[in-house]
């Protein structure tokens, strides 16, 4: 191979997150909803009949389609699915940050507005069990627990061990995840959730 078609191969690519083309891809949307006593965060209680984290709290949203045109589209796709509302009716949706889990996902959230004056929630009872929202104000005012989940490293029984610099007395580096709780009533708001649900809070 010649220099000239190694330098066209690296200037034509745009570069990505490194074996990203394995990942599963996911968007949420931490829905605004405007109320009489102001601004609300609406969450979901996903299904007690769903196979994976029934019963658990949850943003609006899910994994991409082929169709979809962006992250953002998803976000939006899934919840107008999900609460049974027009798409039309989700507004000034913005990126937060995004995150790629130690699970083989990538997850884009979103905030934005949906106007409850003139749209009515009709939840699609396959996936959400049912709806509730806090006043962001006092979101604010909560303080989270945070506790932290530590990953270790475990190669499996083949694993080459010899032929590694330090055999099976390696030095893998592993890390401590925070995970944060927050406590609303008879509501527990953790996991991938609480990350978002901070993370927004920190923002604004």
């Amino acid at each position: 191979m010649e220099m000239n078609d190694i330098l066209n191969h690296l200037r034509e690519r745009t570069p990505v997150i490194l074996g990203s083309e394995k990942f599963y891809k996911y968007s949420v949307l931490l829905p605004l909803v405007k109320k009489e006593d102001g601004l609300h965060i609406l969450f979901e209680v996903r299904s007690l009949k769903m196979r994976r984290q029934p019963g658990e709290i949850c943003f609006p949203g899910g994994r991409a389609d082929s169709a979809d045109r962006d992250e953002a589209y998803t976000a939006i796709r899934e919840t107008s699915e999900e609460l049974g509302i027009e798409e039309s009716s989700i507004t000034n949706i913005f990126p937060l940050d995004y995150m790629i889990s130690p699970f083989g996902t990538i997850i884009y959230p979103y905030a934005g507005f949906i106007d409850l004056t003139s749209t009515v929630l009709s939840p699609n009872h396959l996936e959400v069990e049912e709806v509730f929202t806090v006043p962001l104000q006092k979101l604010q005012e909560l303080k989270p627990k945070v506790y932290k989940v530590n990953f270790r490293v475990e190669p499996e029984a083949s694993f080459p061990f010899s032929s590694i610099a330090g055999g099976e007395n390696y030095d893998w580096q592993t890390r401590a995840m925070d995970e944060y709780f927050y406590y609303w009533d008879d509501k527990v708001i953790w996991g991938l959730t609480a990350r978002i649900l901070h993370h927004f809070l920190e923002i604004i």
